[in-house]
């Protein structure tokens, strides 16, 4: 049961990952606010849309927001949330953050990407100060909500407090499993073509059948060059994505850095077993044995993933929805002392909601 008392509240959302990009977080927020609106919760979406910006060094699909002096202030001011979520650690995220603490507002933080072990992909930055940075800002939230029991451990031994699980669902009617159009083994990599990625591993793997790369990044043109047997699809989204997804054998998941890895359970929704390394992420995801392989060696991981049942990968995901991922994420949520009050008083009248 929900109660209709904690539904009905206005809630700020900031976040510097939105559409177009294609990512875990995106999907993930986009997915919970659809949620959360079908709920009744009126949300304020507050994003890099409309702000002008400038392009992340070396990473120049994403864009750093730059939203003029006050303009921030004054949507939160005239919105007058009951609670605040800082969704990430960017320039909108740092602006959110800083409203709250001139005006003595309580709010909540998400961690959904490891960004020191990225930066130090790139630049020789120790993973200190990056993680310095980032205990720093989630220091002042009153919760930090994180995807997997691995990371939350993982971030409690670097001092970060005040630790929260959210979990994430994954749309059953849209990734489902489909007539495979041929016999041939396909092994499939699935994500942000990015060096943090690890795809090329993936590739250079010595495999039967073929390898497809489904998604976009700027490390795209070099390995489509270096790799030219492989099959490099692009950004797929919908109904497309999920068609070639469910064509696969196996999802190969090379990524050493993902603190949940969504793509994961998208491909065993569609029947496809998953192949991957025994790090954070896949070892909270996977099933061993039933819905994909672990091992340090991810060629026999992929090879192993082969001969799982495709029922049986299904099955496990039918209880991930994203409905259960909005509820819990509003368990989370620290609303102002006024909202609660005012639920208290709506709940002393209000029926109880399925």
């Amino acid at each position: 049961m929900v109660r209709p008392d904690f539904l009905r509240m206005r809630l700020a959302l900031i976040t510097d990952a939105w559409e177009p990009q294609t990512n875990g977080v995106v999907s993930t927020l986009r997915h919970t606010c659809r949620e959360l609106g079908s709920l009744g919760v009126d949300v304020l979406l507050v994003t890099p849309e409309g702000f002008p910006g400038v392009p992340c060094p070396s990473y120049p699909e994403l864009r750093l927001s730059l939203p003029p002096r006050g303009h921030l202030d004054r949507l939160l001011g005239v919105f007058r949330p009951d609670a605040v979520h800082i969704a990430t650690e960017g320039t909108l995220g740092l602006a959110a953050r800083a409203w709250c603490l001139r005006n003595r507002r309580r709010f909540t933080t998400a961690y959904h990407t490891q960004f020191p072990e990225y930066v130090r992909a790139r630049w020789p930055i120790p993973l200190a100060v990056s993680y310095g940075y980032l205990r720093w800002f989630h220091a002042a939230a009153s919760a930090t909500m994180v995807s997997t029991p691995t990371m939350r451990q993982a971030l409690a031994q670097r001092g970060f407090r005040r630790l929260r699980h959210w979990g994430r669902g994954v749309d059953t009617e849209l990734f489902r499993p489909r007539p495979r159009p041929e016999d041939v083994p396909v092994f499939t990599c699935l994500g942000r073509v990015a060096v943090e990625k690890n795809i090329e591993t993936f590739l250079a793997l010595d495999l039967p059948g073929r390898k497809e790369v489904i998604g976009d990044g700027p490390a795209r043109a070099d390995l489509q060059r270096r790799y030219p047997d492989a099959v490099f699809h692009g950004t797929l989204r919908g109904e497309a994505l999920a068609t070639r997804l469910a064509a696969a054998s196996v999802l190969v998941f090379p990524s050493r850095t993902d603190t949940f890895g969504l793509v994961m359970l998208e491909a065993m929704a569609c029947g496809v077993p998953v192949a991957a390394y025994p790090v954070t992420g896949p070892i909270d995801v996977i099933t061993p044995g039933v819905t994909g392989v672990m091992d340090t060696d991810l060629r026999s991981a992929a090879l192993a993933a082969l001969t799982l049942d495709r029922g049986a990968v299904r099955a496990q995901t039918l209880t991930r929805s994203w409905r259960a991922c909005a509820l819990e994420f509003l368990s989370n949520l620290v609303p102002t002392e006024a909202a609660v009050r005012g639920r208290v008083r709506r709940w002393r009248h209000a029926p109880a909601v399925p």
